[in-house]
């Protein structure tokens, strides 16, 4: 008789840092609310009355990404980040006024120290807008140590950034140690200076490289009428095949659809896929199980999610005796999570698996394991809404494969039409 199949959340996502995230949390808590009552908007300073008051608004997530350990093979280049400079840019989604940065140290045992970090408005490529640079502060600091297994959160700073902005992070390290975490796959060019440079030195012949270190996510002070939508995945997520630093990944794609529709201009995107990253077992990153709670449920004003993942544990499966037993596990998890999702008053849309005939995935068994949850997310009634990749994506001539103008190569990941086409199917009107 087989036992009966149970996850368990946040053992993971919570248990190696829960004490002293919490302490940073309460003591973050505490600034913002001694900020909130302290600032004044641009408009009351300008004799205008303004557009909404403080009661009125909430902190919303405008940008984020889901923080893995990274391996040797993903760090920094040489010299590293150790008493080095730093300049890591993102897109933002919805705009405003007033910011708040998070920063991560979750997967290293050792401390991280940030000397001081600067934001600005990015200017394309190492090159930001000056005259908008603006310094972070941490408990009223500029320097902070990050400890092992934690994350923190500057202090609020009036900033503005219009909706889908290009924002640039520059980081002076102190002590790095010999790890620090991130998102390895950034599909976005970070520049590495050597030296504690100013904020502002020219970055111009700085060490290129591919990825982000220890930034997590931005939160925008907005109306409560703005809301967000997160979105849980792997590569396909996370955006491989998509052009280095262009943001046009599928979920950019959605979010400037969003931003340009009337209906749905207050509508954040937050990407938390990480490439190679498995639902219930295995893969790279926390399952997306144990890293749910952390990833999707804390986030800031999330009142959409998005599930895209399973590609990757189906291949896995070794035999097709395991087929049904991942495909159950598969259902399983997706039921849990929509549970926890539902049960904090987020709407749950699920994403067909895209075909992978032809890609080193395929096997029948496989396939057969695609077919079955496939069919489950469609016909279940379990998602609030269900988003077919799979039909928008297939070869009519074959249609458990991509179509060969969509796919990158290994008919696995689009590549950037694929994307685009993925962005530009999704309904806007489950989001009004």
């Amino acid at each position: 008789m087989k036992k009966s199949f149970s996850i368990k959340f946040g053992d993971k996502g919570r248990g190696r840092y829960g004490m002293a995230y919490s302490a940073l949390h309460a003591m973050t808590l505490m600034l913002l609310s001694a900020f909130l009552f302290s600032f004044t908007s641009p408009e009351v300073s300008k004799g205008k009355a303004p557009k909404t008051t403080l009661k009125e608004q909430s902190w919303v997530g405008t940008w984020s990404t889901a923080p893995y350990f990274v391996d040797a093979n993903n760090m920094a280049p040489a010299p590293g980040l150790t008493n080095n400079s730093f300049r890591q840019v993102v897109r933002v989604s919805v705009g405003g006024d007033v910011l708040r940065f998070r920063f991560t140290n979750l997967f290293c045992k050792n401390a991280v120290v940030l000397k001081s970090v600067g934001i600005a408005v990015s200017k394309g490529g190492s090159d930001i807008d000056a005259k908008t640079n603006k310094i972070l502060k941490f408990a009223g600091k500029k320097e902070v140590t990050m400890s092992p297994e934690t994350e923190i959160v500057s202090d609020p700073i009036s900033f503005h950034v219009d909706p889908g902005m290009k924002v640039a992070i520059t980081i002076c390290f102190g002590e790095a140690g010999p790890n620090v975490g991130g998102h390895a796959a950034s599909r976005t060019t970070s520049y590495l200076l050597q030296g504690n440079k100013s904020l502002l030195a020219d970055f111009s012949h700085a060490i290129p490289t591919d990825h982000w270190f220890v930034i997590r996510g931005i939160d925008v002070m907005a109306s409560n009428s703005t809301a967000a939508i997160a979105i849980l995945g792997n590569s396909i997520v996370d955006g491989r095949g998509s052009g280095t630093s262009k943001f046009n990944r599928w979920t950019d794609v959605f979010s400037d659809r969003l931003l340009h529709n009337p209906a749905t201009k207050n509508r954040a995107v937050l990407n938390l896929g990480i490439g190679g990253n498995c639902v219930v077992r295995g893969g790279q990153g926390d399952p997306a199980v144990a890293r749910f709670d952390r990833d999707i449920l804390e986030q800031n004003g999330v009142k959409w999610l998005i599930i895209s993942e399973g590609i990757n544990d189906i291949g896995g499966i070794k035999t097709s005796e395991q087929a049904a037993q991942v495909a159950h596990d598969l259902i399983e998890a997706y039921k849990q999570m929509i549970e926890k999702a539902h049960a904090k008053g987020m709407k749950v849309y699920g994403a067909t698996i895209l075909p992978f005939a032809k890609s080193f995935y395929d096997k029948d068994f496989r396939q057969t394991a695609r077919d079955t949850v496939n069919a489950w997310i469609r016909t279940s009634g379990s998602f609030d809404a269900v988003i077919d990749f799979e039909k928008v994506m297939n070869d009519p001539k074959d249609p458990k494969a991509l179509s060969p103008d969509l796919q990158s190569g290994d008919f696995l990941h689009p590549n950037e039409a694929g994307y685009a086409k993925m962005g530009e199917y999704v309904d806007l009107k489950l989001f009004e």
